[in-house]
């Protein structure tokens, strides 16, 4: 108990702490790229504000040298907004056709990983309503200033919109009712995390291209559970960026991310041996719902998907090859 309060104190940050100048000063020192990505599906409610908060605070002054967007298939106005803001959107699908497209979240990461340039790289879900740029310049601060440190996710309170009112520190229910208890149960040092599935995170490319990703809604819990296995939990650390306001999801929706996430932490723990599972996982979510005086069953597939380390593909490292060939005339 007492490493892990050791480790509290010293790999817990606020984004206060820090200043956006003082960032980039020291980015220039160490030759740091850094390179910025939202990932989107249908949020023009949201993104437009975004971009123009990161164009003006980080982007704009060099922080950030690049930021992307992978869009997975938008029918709203994200892409056009996205362009008009003059900013690079890909479509997931898109990249690697090669390698065929899955639905989700985690694929849109894996994918970006081949599009990106920075040495460091920093995701941020792209629905949230009450962005500032700490939720950025607070997760890249202590791989700037840290050396050991590779990852960095951000925590937040959450509050849960019902009506026309918030009720304080309710949000977040898949990850208090469902990843926090296994997570006490297998991994008590990741508990200390507070916002384990929080979609607001950067870390070192040299990291991330030796992980597979989850395609879908377990990307980030695969994620964390892969760093902390391979390099430990002194290499992780976490950043209170004060508050995140987002398009809470309803019960319906939560329970299908809550069946692939609980999928990808079962296939983790089996890879790393802390579960031995005699059976295969049912990725059959029988799903039930309330029609007027009836009860629907609904049988969807859910299924996670895991890409596999980016340095084990072909094009990524060729890409990387041709990158350092440049770095080395420069």
């Amino acid at each position: 108990m007492s490493d892990l309060r050791a480790w509290y104190q010293n790999n817990t940050f606020y984004y206060k702490q820090f200043g956006i100048q003082e960032l980039i000063k020291i980015k220039k020192k160490k030759n740091t790229k850094i390179s910025l990505c939202f990932p989107t599906l249908n949020e023009e409610q949201t993104i437009g504000k975004i971009l123009k908060v990161v164009g003006r605070e980080l982007y704009g002054p060099g922080l950030v040298d690049e930021v992307v967007v992978i869009d997975s298939s938008s029918s709203d106005n994200t892409v056009k907004i996205v362009k008009s803001m003059g900013f690079k959107v890909y479509q997931h699908k898109n990249i690697l056709p090669k390698h065929g497209s899955y639905r989700g979240k985690g694929e849109a990461l894996w994918k970006s990983l081949f599009i990106l340039n920075g040495d460091i790289i920093a995701w941020c879900d792209s629905d949230i309503k009450d962005f500032h740029s700490g939720f950025i310049y607070g997760i890249l601060a202590p791989l700037l200033i840290e050396e050991d440190i590779f990852f960095v996710k951000a925590f937040y309170k959450r509050p849960l919109k019902i009506g026309g009112s918030y009720m304080k520190d309710e949000g977040g229910r898949v990850t208090n009712i469902l990843v926090r208890p296994i997570l006490n149960m297998f991994y008590p040092e990741l508990s200390t995390l507070h916002q384990p599935l929080s979609g607001a995170y950067a870390g070192r490319r040299e990291v991330f291209e030796q992980i597979p990703f989850f395609t879908g809604y377990g990307v980030e819990i695969g994620m964390l559970i892969e760093i902390y296995e391979r390099f430990g939990i002194d290499k992780i650390a976490q950043v209170n960026t004060k508050r995140r306001v987002h398009r809470n999801q309803s019960l319906s929706d939560l329970s299908n991310m809550s069946f692939s996430i609980l999928q990808a932490i079962l296939k983790k723990l089996e890879y790393y041996n802390k579960l031995c599972l005699n059976t295969e996982l049912n990725n059959i979510y029988n799903k039930v719902e309330n029609r007027g005086m009836e009860y629907i069953i609904t049988p969807t597939k859910l299924e996670e998907y895991e890409r596999p380390p980016a340095f084990e593909v072909e094009e990524y490292m060729r890409r990387k090859k041709k990158t350092l060939v440049l770095k080395d005339r420069k």
